[in-house]
């Protein structure tokens, strides 16, 4: 099988992907740390972290670590039942800033950018 180029990846994107974005033509392979490289090997600094997501840098060898281990023994809970760790974050958490409680949760926030960004497109061409 031939290696794909940047060009073959980003078509398939294109093909199969939906259209909520306009990526940089650049086709990233690897992180380590505050750097990313593309699939020819060129080496970039990650500015973008990911919108955040990976303030610690990429592949930080504690964090990669401490998350195999912890998906060794239980990979995700449901907000339906309790769980071992996630009292000692909550309680870590609200210490360190001083809450009285705090609710650690994943708003869908990007669901919800895809879904309005779905809307107007399909107002644009249907209305």
């Amino acid at each position: 099988m031939a290696k794909m180029t940047a060009q073959d990846y980003i078509a398939r994107e294109d093909k199969y992907g939906a259209h909520n974005y306009h990526p940089l033509p650049v086709v990233l392979e690897k992180g380590e740390g505050v750097y990313v490289w593309d699939t020819d090997g060129k080496k970039y600094f990650d500015f973008l972290s990911s919108y955040s997501a990976v303030n610690q840098g990429h592949c930080h060898p504690k964090i990669i670590n401490t998350l195999k281990e912890q998906a060794e023994k239980l990979t995700l809970t449901s907000r339906a039942f309790y769980n071992n760790v996630l009292g000692e974050f909550e309680e870590y958490v609200t210490k360190f800033f001083g809450y009285d409680k705090v609710l650690p949760m994943n708003t869908g926030a990007e669901a919800d950018e895809t879904a309005l960004k779905l809307c107007r497109k399909w107002a644009y061409e249907k209305k």
